[in-house]
């Protein structure tokens, strides 16, 4: 079974580390996927061989505490966020308040700065270190979240940035008090030179700047992570928190997620439709465009499907609810935007591992650091200066952020366009596409094809051929059927029964009419029943080649005519294609219709190639075929028969989905009926890897930079040393500008009127 745990305690992707280690080693866990982005993890495990309470348990030992996160307490969560965002806050300002003076009274003599006599004179030394100890004791204490944490993940041998922040500005301020004894020292002895030493080995505020400017870094973060979050809050706040429902013949207001299978709920206008279901009564126009794109409202009379988060326009609806609570449209939306920021992509993964191992080494590289400058003759406190400067200004936060927000961002981003990416794979995948191969009916066209041409070739007239040909598809679920069935009630002639119904996939129908067999199908399905002439061969050829699908229609005996069909082709279709050739992609066609229909289509929309006459269950190996050249191949189908080649596909695109995004065969569903979100879709992976790998390239850099630079490594060359303080502060700059690059994303357009 698969549950969602919300996970407190992570400071860096070393924590993330941590958890996934030790979880995945209990007997019974498929996989564990934890979101320091989210602070949450998804745990897919056997029930039979381990529970929730032992999952929590091993989390505890981590050092860190989980709960089962419920769809209920989404509200509550949010408000818990907010309270920590806001402690946070107090935080940061009761330590700033304390240390804008420290900084004044330790740097104000080196700056000329203005001060009170028993602060500037040696002779008050003693006074001076006081002061700032006093000064710093509140920040110390605002920040003790750093050394609880820290300390306690040194201690079970998981040390993660805490524990970072925690050795360094610990290590200045116990050295700071011990100078303070030296200072005292001095006085006692009457050592004027121990003195001033100690004086200028203070080290109160570094610890408290490290400690300061790290809470900036960490709340502008949040504040940033926040606004990662924005689109997946707001489709959780689609749904109204209270609806109307019938209960023992009253009508009454209940919390939305009480509403159960068959309620009857009432609609009124304005509204927020909140579950799925059928219309029983009233009319009124529904505003889709969230789920389908659509601009325009729909009307909705009895008998008509309604779609969670949608809203009622005009009239008054009472509807039976068919899906609720976690089977509803927006719910399935929602749940597949937060499995997507979960997951990983195989990018993040070598930089989570790296994350794993990286505390530790820095903190060698801090030690080895310390003890080398000591080798080479320098102070202890120059020394000291150099190891916290290593340990301060290495940040796992940066590599560990560096994927999962771009990702965040995107698929938030996605959600908002109708663009729903099933996994995060898909986007690495996706921006190398070379090839994308389109289904015809219902993706390039509506779907919804149109009697054009009825051909008679024998002496039976109109009316009864067009009743037999509709009698005989009536019970078919093919477009086609549905297209002639309609032509015949339009022109109101009745249908009769048929028995013996039988449908051969791809080919056609047969079926029983007044105790004689007759044939609805292609020129191959009627060919083994009747003999077909060449004559009527060439027909249906110009037919085809008008962009016409000829259906023939037999008896046991002859061939009674044809019924020719045109598709309308979506309107954006052409600009969609058009676009995707401009970006050096090859477009292909698969369809089962005729080859010259094909053609046609092909010169009308100018695709590159197209591969006809192909039944559903070949789809699948017709793309095995462009993937063995070597093509990385994107399928867009209705994801109905394009399930197999959708699946066989690098990424598989459903389009026009809105109210069935749960298709297990695609990657990405579109809810919206556009080919234009499949630009759209190709646009936003290209541009999401390109930040990824921007975030990445910088967050290790910083890191290969930082780290020699701190440890003094052009020290000697070139008089370069970083001071704890600034490390500090290029440590918190460098997880929120990762943070900030990731939500450019949020502003790039993606309408898929430029060149990807």
């Amino acid at each position: 079974m698969k549950e969602k745990y919300q996970v407190s305690g992570m400071s860096c992707s070393a924590c993330q580390s941590k958890i996934e280690k030790d979880l995945s080693k209990l007997d019974g866990i498929d996989s564990v996927q934890v979101s320091l982005l989210n602070n949450n993890m998804i745990i897919d495990y056997d029930d039979t061989r381990i529970n929730s309470d032992q999952i929590m348990k091993t989390v505890k030992k981590s050092g860190y505490s989980a709960k089962l996160a419920e769809a209920t307490k989404k509200t509550k969560d949010d408000n818990h966020l907010q309270d920590e965002v806001a402690a946070m806050k107090k935080r940061l300002f009761i330590s700033l308040f304390f240390l804008i003076p420290l900084l004044y009274v330790s740097m104000g003599s080196m700056l000329n700065f203005p001060l009170p006599l028993f602060l500037k004179d040696i002779n008050y030394t003693l006074h001076f270190g006081l002061v700032q100890l006093m000064l710093v004791i509140p920040i110390m204490f605002m920040n003790r979240k750093f050394f609880i944490n820290g300390i306690s993940a040194l201690l079970k041998r998981a040390p993660n940035m805490d524990t970072l922040i925690a050795i360094g500005s610990g290590a200045a301020f116990l050295y700071g008090i011990y100078m303070i004894f030296q200072i005292a020292t001095g006085f006692s002895l009457g050592d004027q030179q121990l003195i001033m030493s100690g004086r200028e080995s203070l080290y109160f505020e570094a610890a408290g700047a490290i400690l300061t400017f790290v809470t900036i870094g960490k709340y502008l973060e949040e504040k940033s992570k926040k606004r990662t979050t924005n689109a997946l809050r707001k489709l959780m706040n689609l749904t109204p928190k209270t609806s109307f429902v019938e209960r023992d013949g009253k009508t009454v207001e209940i919390p939305s997620d009480q509403i159960i299978l068959g309620d009857i709920v009432v609609a009124r206008p304005g509204s927020v439709i909140p579950v799925d279901g059928v219309v029983i009564a009233g009319t009124s126009d529904i505003d889709e465009s969230l789920i389908t794109g659509e601009a325009l409202p729909v009307f909705k009379q009895q008998g008509d499907s309604v779609i969670s988060a949608t809203i009622n326009k005009t009239g008054s609806l009472r509807f039976r609810a068919t899906n609720v609570g976690s089977e509803t449209t927006i719910a399935k939306i929602i749940k597949v935007v937060e499995e997507t920021t979960s997951k990983k992509i195989p990018i993040q993964k070598l930089a989570d591992q790296i994350s794993g191992v990286f505390v530790p080494i820095v903190i060698g590289i801090s030690l080895i650091s310390f003890v080398i400058w000591l080798i080479i003759g320098s102070s202890f406190a120059f020394a000291l200066s150099i190891a916290i400067s290593v340990l301060v200004i290495s940040c796992p936060c940066a590599l560990g952020l560096a994927t999962p927000v771009a990702i965040m961002v995107s698929t938030g981003k996605g959600a908002e366009e109708g663009i729903l990416l099933k996994s995060p794979e898909t986007l690495e995948v996706a921006h190398k596409i070379t090839t994308i191969v389109f289904d015809k009916t219902g993706t390039l066209t509506y779907g919804t094809p149109e009697v054009t041409d009825t051909i008679i070739l024998s002496e039976i007239e109109t009316e009864k051929f067009i009743g037999i040909a509709a009698t005989l598809e009536q019970y078919s679920e093919h477009p086609l059927a549905k297209a002639i069935v309609d032509y015949a009630r339009e022109l109101k002639i009745p249908l009769e029964n048929n028995t013996e119904f039988m449908a051969i996939p791809g080919q056609g129908v047969k079926a029983k009419l007044d105790n004689s067999f007759y044939f609805a199908g292609n020129l191959n399905f009627i060919s083994q029943y009747v003999m077909v002439p060449e004559k009527t061969i060439s027909i249906q050829d110009e037919l085809a080649s008008q962009g016409k699908t000829p259906i023939f229609i037999a008896s046991e005996t002859m061939l009674h005519g044809i019924v020719a069909f045109r598709d309308k082709l979506k309107p954006d279709s052409l600009q969609a294609i058009q676009l995707l050739k401009k970006s050096h992609l090859e477009v292909i066609m698969l369809t089962g219709d005729h080859y010259l229909n094909a053609l046609a289509m092909q010169k009308e929309l100018m695709i590159d190639k197209v591969i006809a006459e192909v039944k559903p269950s070949e789809k699948g190996e017709a793309i095995a075929k462009l993937q063995a050249e070597g093509k990385t191949v994107a399928m867009v189908g209705d994801g109905i028969n394009d399930a197999i080649a959708l699946m066989q596909a690098d990424v598989g695109i459903a389009i026009g989905a809105g109210t069935d995004i749960a298709i297990e065969s695609a990657d990405i569903v579109l809810m919206h009926n556009s080919l234009l979100d499949v630009v759209k879709a190709i646009a936003l992976s290209k541009k999401t890897m390109r930040i990824i790998k921007l975030n990445l390239f910088w967050a290790f850099i910083y890191n290969i930079v930082g780290i020699p630079l701190a440890a003094g490594v052009f020290y000697i060359s070139l008089g370069l040393k970083l001071s704890p303080i600034f490390a500090s502060l290029a440590m918190s700059l460098s997880s929120v500008s990762v943070v900030l690059n990731a939500l450019r994303l949020k502003l790039i357009k993606i309408d898929g009127g430029k060149k990807l």
